[in-house]
């Protein structure tokens, strides 16, 4: 029995505990990234979460204003390709590539090719399936014990997507150490460049000194991979869809981005808190579509809720923030674009809008993310009006990462 919430003050209360992420769910995903920073628990994920911090820092995130700068303008070309033959793109397939290639270039400081690209399609099919295959999993009551699961079709291709998924990491990790061992000592390795994500957990040491057995890095990375791309494709997907359907909000938003970049500039850290409309459009897309659409925590001790009401320990709770986001009693008119929700001085519930969840266990890339979709929001309003395709009106399909049923479909139109 699982209670679902979707009430702001049941949820603060749960976020503010150290409850684990829920084991029924998290044992489907071990296989495929590992017992990482998302999966871990108690004082483990409080050790990985301190080690892993520094590589969010703003002197760490500011160099990477330029490599997302470029994923993205390699896919708007790609797009404008495209619609000299038909001005419909399914854009969610092009947007993973761009966030996986960002993702690439930005944390593991890894460079491309047309090899890496057939690779990347390959990883970002496997991730999608296994993100399914979890999911269908938790539901079917057959598929709950391993022996049974793996003899199943769905075992089996679980398991060979999660092989292509380790074969993708292990890749990144072995030409890292490598060149590691080139550049040398860490001093040595700050002066050459910028230290990345796997800079820091290459180099950084848990408490007792000893660094990450190589069954933790693989985890951390597998982890961060998938994160730092599904969640973020999801989103900028699903943002570029909302302003294609109110092209009131598209043009202010594009005339706020016109302003800032009009002579055609690259996009720079200091331009990133220069664009409030476009930041509050983001923010109200996120609110209607969250990219992950739910949590959970088992209880590791009875809890108790502002109204009086209890469960006891050991009790599963799902945290729907879709339904937070669009619940009546929480927001009026949930279901209406409204930017200005999201306003200077605009009052809300501090656990009203939790697209990157909350409390300790909040995203740790949440500000990384953010300027991703940024970035990527500003180039395209640049360069494409925006609009709907009618015949293929996208279905929200809830699965670990939101995603649609029949894609996303756009009209694109290339401004002069």
């Amino acid at each position: 029995v699982i209670l679902i919430v979707y009430d702001p003050d049941y949820m603060k209360v749960i976020l503010g505990r150290s409850d684990p992420k829920s084991h029924g769910i998290s044992r489907f995903l071990a296989p495929w990234i590992g017992y990482g920073l998302l999966l871990l628990n108690g004082q483990m994920w409080f050790q990985h979460r301190r080690m892993l911090t520094p590589a969010f820092h703003y002197g760490i995130l500011k160099p990477y204003v330029r490599l997302i700068d470029d994923s993205v303008r390699v896919m708007l070309d790609k797009w404008e390709d495209l619609i000299r033959q038909n001005a419909y793109v399914e854009i969610f397939e092009h947007v993973s590539l761009m966030t996986l290639d960002t993702i690439m270039k930005c944390a593991f400081s890894y460079q491309g090719s047309h090899e890496a690209d057939r690779i990347s399609q390959s990883y970002i099919q496997a991730i999608q399936d296994l993100s399914n295959l979890a999911f269908s999993r938790v539901r079917n009551v057959f598929h709950q014990d391993d022996i049974i699961y793996r003899l199943t079709p769905e075992g089996r291709w679980n398991h060979r997507a999660c092989q292509i998924a380790h074969q993708h990491t292990d890749r990144v990790i072995k030409l890292r150490k490598a060149q590691l061992q080139e550049e040398g000592a860490l001093e040595k390795v700050r002066s050459k460049r910028h230290l990345d994500f796997l800079d820091v957990i290459l180099f950084a040491r848990m408490e007792d000194g000893s660094r990450l057995t190589d069954k933790d890095l693989r985890a951390e990375v597998d982890t961060f991979m998938f994160e730092g791309h599904d969640t973020t494709a999801s989103g900028i997907s699903w943002i570029l869809y909302a302003l294609a359907t109110r092209p009131e909000h598209q043009q202010r938003c594009r005339k706020e981005v016109q302003s800032l970049l009009g002579d055609g500039t690259s996009i720079t850290w200091d331009h990133l808190d220069q664009m409030p409309y476009t930041t509050m459009c983001i923010k109200e897309a996120l609110r209607l579509y969250p990219p992950v659409p739910g949590i959970s925590r088992d209880l590791s001790k009875p809890i108790t809720f502002p109204d009086g009401r209890s469960l006891p320990k050991g009790f599963t709770v799902f945290l729907s923030i879709y339904a937070l986001h669009h619940n009546p009693k929480v927001w009026t008119n949930p279901e209406v674009f409204d930017p200005l929700r999201f306003a200077p001085g605009s009052a809300r519930h501090s656990h009203a809008f939790l697209p990157f969840s909350g409390g300790a266990r909040n995203c740790i890339g949440k500000q990384f993310a953010m300027n991703e979709m940024k970035v990527a929001v500003a180039l395209t309003l640049l360069r494409f009006e925006l609009a709907p395709d009618p015949s293929r009106i996208p279905v929200p399909w809830p699965r670990i990462v939101l995603r649609s049923k029949n894609g996303i479909h756009l009209h694109l139109r290339k401004l002069l």
